[in-house]
């Protein structure tokens, strides 16, 4: 039996449908909904993140994906005031709702139209949370009574639901056909465990909370199309850098948007009075504009356009005030750092612990430079590239 899916890749390709490898066992059932062929595929890569992160963690947690990668992933856990108020939600919100609004506002320009995904079963708080921004779809392994109904309004009936089988064990070897070319590897299917966090090479021993945000981010790098490293603070990814030849430049990417997510909490961010007819995505992507710095003169005029009162200056000096206070972030990444320029470009957005594979020609200079920024180095000796 094939999944008839509406097209491939891009959509002049439409001839696609999934199909499961072992007769009649499907991992995952669609609910509601035509997916495409990538939307199965965050759909899919979603569900192993969030299964991961919730067993290696022990908490609820969440993902955001965008084109086979997070733009954001979290743990259940408090709301600060800013995204408490962006997303209209308590500050006490359920531990499902509080993961995904957590995971969504890591990076809230890119998680729009979004596939979401968590760990539990979907709860009637999450259901109304979904209906209220902008996604494609969910994953997930249940469905309480009535969020299914709640959810097929969403998008004209076009929302996509889709429940993963949490019983399903993956076959052991994986396969992909390229031009005529069938690739055949070994599933990567070592757990991810606090043990690989055991032998810091400087700075340990790690705090409980940063041994947490590092396993965190080990799960996200594992389903980020490489080269990827992953900023965590508080069980929220504050940075994800994907898919970049070079991984200083995964490093500077992530931490911009680290340094982003941190300047959306300043004062006079927060104070920015939008009239009442924006809507809220188009607040956040505002705000992060504004955070950025750097608007076209068009960019200028829309933004004061979309203010009820005119916006206070943040100046460079401010910025760069306000950006010191950004601290305890851990840092993940999918591949041994090459060189100290990761650690360098790291500590300047408040790195204070590092977990990568080790095993550079130049692992003893990346050392170095942890030792001189007071950053604790892990070596996990696990390597997590996604391709």
């Amino acid at each position: 039996m094939h999944l008839p899916l509406r097209y491939g890749t891009n959509p002049q390709q439409t001839a696609a449908s999934a199909a499961p490898v072992r007769p009649d066992v499907w991992p995952v059932r669609v609910l509601n909904g035509e997916p495409s062929y990538i939307n199965l595929l965050d759909a899919l890569s979603g569900w192993q993140l969030v299964r991961e992160a919730a067993a290696a963690l022990g908490r609820p947690a969440a993902a955001s994906f965008k084109h086979v990668s997070p733009a954001g992933a979290a743990l259940a856990g408090p709301l600060d005031a800013a995204t408490a108020a962006l997303y209209r939600i308590g500050v006490d919100a359920g531990p499902l709702a509080s993961a995904y609004v957590r995971a969504r506002d890591a990076d809230p320009k890119s998680s729009y139209g979004d596939f979401a995904a968590v760990s539990h079963p979907v709860d009637a708080e999450l259901a109304e949370l979904l209906g209220q921004v902008v996604s494609d779809g969910i994953v997930a392994p249940g469905f309480e009574p009535g969020t299914v109904a709640a959810l097929r309004r969403k998008k004209k009936g076009g929302f996509l639901v889709v429940e993963a089988d949490p019983g399903f064990v993956p076959p052991a070897q994986e396969e992909r056909e390229v031009h005529g070319l069938r690739l055949t590897q070994q599933r990567d299917d070592v757990p991810l465990h606090s043990s690989l966090l055991d032998d810091p090479v400087c700075g340990g021993p790690l705090p409980p909370g940063a041994r947490a945000d590092l396993l965190l981010g080990l799960a996200v790098v594992r389903y980020t199309q490489s080269n990827s490293v992953c900023y965590v603070r508080d069980g929220v990814t504050l940075g994800i850098g994907a898919g970049q030849q070079s991984r200083v430049d995964c490093t500077r990417l992530a931490g911009a948007k680290a340094d982003a997510w941190w300047l959306r909490r300043h004062p006079a961010v927060r104070a920015l009075d939008f009239l009442p007819g924006v809507r809220r995505q188009e607040r956040v992507n505002w705000q992060v504009r504004f955070v950025e710095g750097d608007m076209t003169a068009d960019e200028r005029a829309r933004f004061g356009r979309a203010l009820a009162a005119p916006a206070c200056n943040l100046g460079d000096a401010e910025r760069r005030a306000w950006l010191a206070g950004l601290d305890g972030v851990s840092f993940a990444s999918d591949g041994a750092l090459p060189f100290r320029d990761n650690v360098d470009h790291a500590a300047r957005h408040g790195v204070r612990w590092i977990a990568e594979p080790g095993g550079s020609i130049r692992s003893g200079e990346v050392a170095d430079a942890c030792r001189e920024h007071g950053v604790c180095l892990v070596h996990t000796r696990l390597r997590l590239f996604r391709h």
